[in-house]
This record gives C-alpha cells, structure tokens and sequence, in this order.
C-alpha cells in the first residue's frame, strides 16, 4: 500500500509540474513574443525571440520570406533561445507567421509589410481641453430634503463613469444645461438617457427638493477636462499624436470618452522637480481662445490623443522628419530624449533599460532611465506634462514617454512609435 501510494504521489507530483511548466511557458511566451510585428517593404529585418525551446517559424504567405543565416530565403526555419533570424517583406499588406511546437501551433504573429515611414519628433508642450460625449457622472452624493432628512435620489440607480445623454428628451451639451434642466422640474421626474459602457440605457430619478428650495439629483458630474501634455509627432499630412496615454477622468479613473477637443497654446512657468514618493509636475498657464488655437483633438485612446494641427502649430515646428523605428529596431542604450520642458525644446540623453516586445501594456513597453546631467538638474528627470515627450535612438523616432516611477522619478515607461501610429 505505502508503495501505491508512494507512487500516486510521484505521478500527481510529475502532472502538477507538467501543467505548471506548461502555464509558465505559455504565460512566458505571450509576454516574450509580440503579437504584431511591422517591417519595411523590400529591407531584410533581422530579429530575435528569447524562446524557451525550439520553435519552428513559419510564413503563411509567400510574400514575408523566412531567413536563420542560410542564403536561401524559406517558408520555414527552426529556431532556438535568442537565435538571429531574418524577415523580408516582398508586398506590403498584412500576414500572418505561425510558432510552432512539436507540431502544434503555439502562436500566431501578424506581420504587417509598410513602406518607409516618416514623422517629424516635436517635444512641444500643448494645452489640451476635452469635452466629454455627455455629462460624466463622477459619484452620488446625500441631500437634505425640505423635511431635514438626508435622502440618495441617484444611488443605486447612476454610478462613477456613467455619461448622461439627455434628459426629458433634450440633448445634453455639458453640465450647466443638466443644472439648468433640472431646476425647471416640480413634481416631475427626470427621466434620463444614460451610456454605460457599450450599453445605453433609459433611466427615471425624483428630484430632491432642498431646503434652499432647489431641485436637484444628488450627483456630481463634469463635462470636461484639460491639461498640459506634450505633443509627440507629426506626420506628412499634419496629423499629431500626443502623451502615449490617454487622458483619464482624476475621481473616477475612467477614460474620459470625448466628443470633441482643441490644442492651445501654453506657456511653463516652472517644474516642481520629482523626489522618491512625489512626482514632480510642469506648471504652466493655458490660453484659450481663437487666437491661441493650435489644432483639434479628434479621439482619445490608451495609446494617447490624436488629432490634426493648425498652420499656427506647423510655423512652430522647425525639426526634420525621421525615419520610424519598429519594436526590432530598438536596443537597450543610449537614446535621446527631446522636450520643450526649459522652455526651449532639445534633446535630452537617457538609457533604455528594458524592452517588452508582448502587447499586454501597449503604453508601458519601455524602461528608460534619465541619464543627462541639465535633464536631471531642471526637474529631477520625468515629471508630469512630459508625457509624450519623444524618444529618438539611432536617428529614428522609435517611442515616446508615457509614465513616470513614482518612487524614482528618473525612471519612467514608454511607448513604442509604431502603436501611436496605429491610431
């Protein structure tokens, strides 16, 4: 019997290890191996994967070409831990590579074929104002009824991140016209268009009326936002992205879904320098108006904001166009840096410490390390309002910065280029 058992155990124990090993090297390699690649039409892209095991890679489509050091481009190549290997791209369009397994398709990598692209790198500071697509619902919230007890007309009913379309049919542009709406009603209920998420719903809530003989919901909204941030790129066509994140709601934490958003100009007036446990922050004043525009912000998304610039914004751009750099042509080393953080836009050296090749965090896909002594001496390396400053290695644009450590301030994330491209 001790036998028996003793050997039971020795199978559970070799199963449990075989399905742990196996988790671990499926979580490994989503992590390790990217999802989506993009190489330069008619140039040889060289690459590596860090694979557990031997892999054998193989084309879909004649038209991405295999190499692993032979002369003769294949279909089909084998591979192991961190072994060169080539891609060359015959037609621009979209294909597919297969990871196989001992037989079995492991993963799948979308290999997009694209001619040379080009962008001009910016650094420039911006002022950014966003208009919601309707009135946001930061939180509900007590009020005290003509009787002098406390009552929740909202709760249960609305919650954080909700967006009010309209109410008794009007459509809502912002949260003065929601006030006003709702100062207008008696007796009546107020019956309330609402977004949540993909659903959009119909719901009814009671005014309350208070003791200073105001109707009110009981809930605190906001249908707008604005900020500083730092304009990444432009493209051939004067289309710009900026930040490498996007811009979320400071209560609720949600993504502010927008309908519609304009740049300004922006003047820094000084930089709280970062220390551990406190980011620092760019300050500066916002001028709004017609006069001040500088282009118009059309989505906002996780990889940043996008959008499309005025003359005025052109006229203030004087740095060339370079080459795109994608997530294979990016190395841990030296880069640069370029923002307008002083007040005048130059480049800045810093470190790349760490690549994630996955697409898990598509905005934190680089380490860098700020490394210039005139960086670290005006603001302690990444501060806020930096975002979106634009990494150059090797004369290609090839990321941006997105976040910084909030415990070394000289540390932050990045993004790789070509997913802002995306957008």
């Amino acid at each position: 019997m001790r036998k028996t058992g003793y050997r039971r155990c020795l199978v559970w124990t070799f199963v449990i290890s075989l399905l742990f090993t196996a988790g671990f090297s499926f979580y490994y390699m989503e992590r390790v191996v990217p999802d989506h690649l993009s190489i330069v039409l008619d140039q040889e892209e060289t690459l590596t994967l860090p694979l557990p095991f031997r892999f054998t890679l193989q084309s879909d489509s004649e038209e991405v070409a295999l190499g692993n050091g032979s002369d003769i481009p294949s279909d089909q190549i084998t591979i192991t831990h961190e072994q060169a290997f080539s891609l060359y791209g015959k037609s621009e369009g979209s294909y597919l590579l297969g990871l196989d397994f001992m037989g079995i398709r492991f993963k799948e990598i979308q290999v997009d074929v694209v001619g040379t692209r080009y962008a001009v790198p910016c650094g420039a500071p911006v002022g950014i104002y966003l208009k919601s697509d309707g009135v946001m619902v930061i939180g509900t919230g007590e009020l005290i009824g003509q009787d002098g007890l406390p009552v929740e007309p909202a709760a249960g009913i609305l919650k954080s991140g909700d967006y009010i379309e309209s109410i008794n049919g009007i459509t809502l542009e912002n949260k003065e016209e929601l006030a006003e709406a709702v100062a207008r009603l008696k007796d009546e209920d107020a019956r309330l268009t609402v977004r949540r998420g993909d659903e959009r719903m119909e719901v009814s809530l009671h005014p309350t009326l208070t003791q200073e003989g105001e109707s009110k919901l009981g809930i605190w909204v906001r249908s707008d936002t604005q900020g500083i941030g730092t304009v990444t790129y432009l493209d051939l066509n004067g289309r710009f992205g900026a930040l490498g994140h996007g811009i979320s709601d400071t209560d609720t934490g949600e993504m502010v879904e927008t309908s519609e958003g304009n740049l300004y100009d922006t003047q820094i007036i000084g930089v709280e320098k970062g220390s551990a446990g406190n980011p620092g922050v760019m300050s500066g004043v916002i001028y709004y108006g017609p006069s001040t525009l500088l282009g118009s912000v059309e989505s906002n998304t996780e990889e940043g904001i996008f959008g499309t610039v005025n003359d005025r914004f052109m006229k203030t751009i004087s740095s060339e166009p370079l080459q795109i750099g994608y997530r294979q042509d990016i190395h841990k080393g030296a880069a640069l840096l370029r923002s307008g953080v002083s007040g005048e836009i130059k480049d800045y050296e810093i470190e790349i410490e760490k690549i994630d090749y996955s697409t898990s965090h598509t905005n934190k896909s680089l380490v860098i390390r700020v490394t210039d002594p005139e960086l670290l001496d005006l603001t302690g390396g990444i501060v806020q309002g930096m975002s979106g400053s634009p990494i150059i290695q090797d004369g290609k644009l090839i990321g941006a910065v997105t976040h910084v450590f909030i415990q070394d301030s000289t540390r932050g994330y990045g993004i790789f280029v070509e997913n802002m491209l995306q957008h």
